[in-house]
């Protein structure tokens, strides 16, 4: 986005509103992986699911959120683990430049030591290599982050409720409760936001207070919002759906893999989007075709 920078979560087949909810669900299970780099063969093993993938404004690398962690992506065929940490990484976004924002779970040698099992909202001035609590520690567990100009956007799976924060997530404003898979919104007009929701896609004018439903809307797991007027998503079997202005909706290409785990709009042409298999996508010509960045194809 602008290029925009951010987030998303996963999907089973073909009843829509139960797609949506099984990709909230399908939060973390698995177990750690050893080795700091994962070769595409076994990419499920060794980064878990996918729940968010970005590209760093700084120097156009692309990052994998997951169960083990932050992958940076080398090649097809190699990721390598970002930092020591291996937290569940959750509602992961890219805000500025080598500046990330997430939450989720304590790696499973924390929560033995202790460790609450929600982060809250956590961030990293340095590229995923380390990072510091911001608020909501042990509280929160945000599934979805997004950044509209000052405005940070978040939905808590614990209380189910959108909130939004006009100092970089210190302190937060309670708004509607609903079902929330991914969450859109644009630096031009921050207090629009989108919901992409079991029910549809819905919309708020007043930063996430009330939503009411778009009604010529596709049903969408994943949206964002580019170039300040154009709408991206895709819906639970991977086809991409755009609107542009006034215009209705376009159904484009669809993804290779099907499923969508994860979504990001760096701009109208440029795509990202990471599957249940582990593998990551990206399409330069606005969701007609897609070519592998990394994973099994």
């Amino acid at each position: 986005m602008k290029p925009r920078f951010r987030r998303t979560r996963a999907v089973r087949p073909f009843h829509a509103p139960a797609l949506i909810a099984g990709a909230i669900v399908l939060a973390a299970c698995g177990t750690e992986a050893d080795d700091a780099t994962a070769p595409a063969p076994s990419a499920r093993a060794e980064i878990g699911h996918i729940h968010g993938v970005a590209m760093d404004p700084a120097d156009a690398s692309v990052y994998v959120a997951a169960h083990f962690g932050v992958f940076k992506i080398e090649s097809p065929g190699r990721v390598s683990r970002v930092g020591p940490n291996r937290q569940d990484t959750m509602g992961f976004a890219i805000v500025g430049p080598g500046t990330f924002v997430a939450s989720g779970h304590p790696a499973e040698a924390d929560a033995k030591k202790g460790a609450p099992p929600h982060l809250g909202l956590i961030r990293s001035t340095d590229a995923g290599q380390t990072w510091t609590t911001v608020s909501e520690a042990g509280e929160a567990d945000f599934h979805a982050l997004q950044q509209a100009g000052q405005t940070l956007y978040a939905y808590d799976s614990q209380t189910r409720r959108v909130r939004h924060s006009s100092d970089g997530g210190r302190s937060w404003t309670l708004g509607e409760r609903l079902a929330v898979n991914d969450l859109g919104a644009y630096k031009d007009r921050p207090e629009e936001v989108y919901a992409a929701t079991p029910e549809g896609l819905r919309k708020s004018d007043d930063s996430g207070g009330t939503f009411e439903a778009v009604s010529d809307a596709p049903v969408l797991t994943h949206v964002d919002v580019v170039d300040g007027k154009t709408l991206i998503g895709v819906a639970p079997d991977g086809r991409i759906h755009v609107k542009a202005g006034d215009v209705g909706w376009q159904r484009l290409g669809r993804l290779p893999d099907g499923q969508a785990a994860a979504f990001t709009a760096v701009g109208s042409r440029h795509l990202l989007a990471g599957t249940e298999d582990g593998s990551v996508y990206e399409s330069r010509d606005g969701g007609r075709t897609f070519d592998v960045l990394y994973g099994a194809r």
